[in-house]
């Protein structure tokens, strides 16, 4: 029995372990608010224009969108379909496994719950961390993700970076530099992440803002049953006593 409970351990732990063991350099804090509607709505659309040809989010449908302000299907279609699909569809890339598999090594993964896996952190430093290195595939790395299959696609919007590394009390330390600016200045790129990684915290859970509000209901209800409760426990005893 204890050599069981010993192997469930390690396979709850094992994951962390693997997670943390991973290369990077510290993540930066990423602006999150799901409740902010205009934020999910661009990143919702930078989704689409930026992730969706290789990624999808089949966990997630077009129209549920109407819960970030898009009451409107006509409106959803509009701003987020551009394959002919309908409102009620699910969000799937147009790109088979296999055209994956050949095109990058890896077939790119399902994003609907890549913020619940990764975290928030980790994707918002991630898409801020890509530089130009020719001994790779696509000619870029990333200092978050080493060697990783995919492509720098947001380059044009933040530009090109370097990595540069330098020797700091006998530790090396690695910075990126932009040497080609993009359309977007730095702030203006870090703010169109952080829309997109918002967005992707969104779709990991859409129900997560109503089922904090009914929660804090739930609780509001429970404390006045509690003073209701207490009130009447005192009248009760009070005739006994």
């Amino acid at each position: 029995m204890n050599k069981i409970k010993i192997f469930l351990l390690v396979l709850c732990f094992a994951p962390m372990t693997l997670y943390a063991a991973e290369p990077g350099m510290p993540l930066d804090k990423a602006p999150i608010d799901t409740s902010d509607n205009e934020s999910l709505q661009r990143g919702a659309q930078a989704f689409v224009n930026y992730c969706l040809t290789c990624h999808g989010a089949s966990f997630m449908r077009y129209n549920r969108h109407r819960d970030i302000g898009w009451d409107n299907e006509a409106v959803v279609l509009d701003k987020l379909v551009m394959t002919g699909q309908k409102a009620g569809g699910l969000m799937v890339s147009a790109m088979r496994k296999n055209e994956g598999e050949e095109w990058f090594g890896v077939a790119p993964p399902d994003l609907s719950v890549i913020a619940r896996s990764r975290g928030a952190d980790w994707l918002y430093t991630y898409l801020r961390a890509f530089y130009r290195d020719d001994t790779t595939g696509p000619g870029w790395n990333n200092l978050v993700f080493d060697r990783a299959a995919m492509p720098h696609v947001l380059y044009e919007l933040q530009g090109e970076q370097r990595l540069v590394v330098k020797n700091v009390d006998g530790k090396e330390v690695k910075n990126l530099d932009l040497v080609k600016s993009g359309s977007m200045t730095v702030t203006e790129y870090d703010r169109y992440v952080a829309d997109l990684v918002n967005y992707l915290v969104y779709i990991g859970e859409p129900i997560a803002n109503e089922r904090k509000r009914i929660g804090m209901l739930v609780m509001i209800f429970l404390f006045g049953m509690l003073g209701l409760t207490y009130l009447l426990y005192r009248e009760y005893w009070r005739d006994i006593h």
